[in-house]
């Protein structure tokens, strides 16, 4: 059977009758029709505690930021046993830093996917604060981060911030 169906009845590919199909919609298929324009969503407005759990998140990627950057001072300026190893630290904090600026946004906008990995990153800084101010030896450095840790949790736990995240 030729590829038009010439005989005059429409086909099974809904080809209009007498007329044959070029040859690259034979191989390739049709174009796709254009979608439908995506609806408008509704901006819910953020509880108080997800925006102030938001600042606090923020201002730990501001900290892990400037952290990132006296680290590559010191690794340009000193002489570490490992330059690979200490560029490598940077970098793991520079991530860090953009993963928590990136979630900090996410809080503020009541996006869903923000809460888990905020909670997560919370936990293990939680660790290096303890491991800081009592492992360590460092109160100044470590106590400061498990006061800030704690903040965000107690935020992230209030009612509202977790009706907020559960309406979604």
């Amino acid at each position: 059977m030729p590829a038009g169906n010439l005989d005059g009845v429409s086909g099974q590919d809904g080809q209009i009758p007498g007329r044959r199909r070029p040859r690259a919609e034979g191989l390739l298929g049709r174009a796709a029709q254009p979608t439908a324009p995506r609806p408008q969503r509704e901006r819910q407005e953020a509880p108080t505690a997800v925006r102030r759990a938001a600042l606090v998140v923020a201002v730990e990627a501001l900290a892990l930021t400037v952290l990132a950057l006296v680290l590559l001072v010191l690794t340009l300026t000193g002489s570490p046993d490992s330059v690979g190893r200490a560029l490598a630290e940077v970098v793991y904090v520079g991530l860090g830093a953009g993963l928590l600026a990136a979630a900090a946004v996410g809080l503020w906008r009541v996006s869903g996917w923000a809460r888990g990995p905020v909670i997560v990153l919370q936990i293990l800084l939680g660790l290096l604060g303890y491991n800081a101010a009592f492992e360590a030896q460092q109160p100044l450095l470590g106590l400061p981060v498990l006061a800030l840790v704690a903040t965000e949790l107690w935020l992230l736990a209030t009612p509202e911030a977790r009706l907020a995240f559960f309406e979604r």
